[in-house]
């Protein structure tokens, strides 16, 4: 049986994020003053119970150069948006690629990829490259981001 206080310490610590060193659960442990395998123990009691769904990552890619950022959406026939998106997502510069549904009259586009670059100009030759090579000729256009918002894991109450 974990201790509930250590289970609330846990899950607050690991909203804030994990330290990147070796051993995070240690400096985690160390933090929290419990040893690596109760917080390794309490990390798996909460996703047993559902309270920790899946651990992600939270790039910040400003922050490593990379400031030239578009959303790409596509107008893809709904047999072949499967395919398209599942090709969108090997390339290298794609970073999600997901389906939406239409919303025509004003929005007819149902598929939606991002495109990270270090500038317009390389996301602009990165995506005229991925059109040339796979053949995507369908009507699409590029959103690029104009602000960037707080970039964060999730918060759980």
């Amino acid at each position: 049986m974990t201790d509930p206080l250590l289970l609330l310490g846990v899950q607050r610590a690991l909203q804030e994020g994990l330290p990147i060193v070796q051993r995070p659960y240690l400096a985690l442990a160390d933090q929290l003053g419990a040893s690596e395998q109760q917080v390794i123990d309490a990390i798996a009691r909460l996703q047993d119970s559902g309270n920790i769904k899946r651990f992600g990552m939270v790039l910040k890619h400003r922050e490593l150069g990379y400031r030239a950022n578009a959303m790409v959406v596509w107008d893809v026939p709904n047999d072949r948006v499967d395919r398209v998106g599942n090709e969108l997502g090997e390339e290298p510069c794609v970073t999600l690629s997901y389906r939406r549904p239409r919303r025509p009259p004003y929005w007819n586009y149902n598929l939606f990829c991002m495109i990270h670059g270090t500038s317009r100009e390389e996301v602009t030759a990165q995506l005229e490259d991925i059109v040339s090579r796979r053949g995507l000729d369908y009507p699409h256009q590029v959103l690029f981001s104009s602000k960037c918002f707080k970039q964060r894991g999730a918060v759980y109450v």
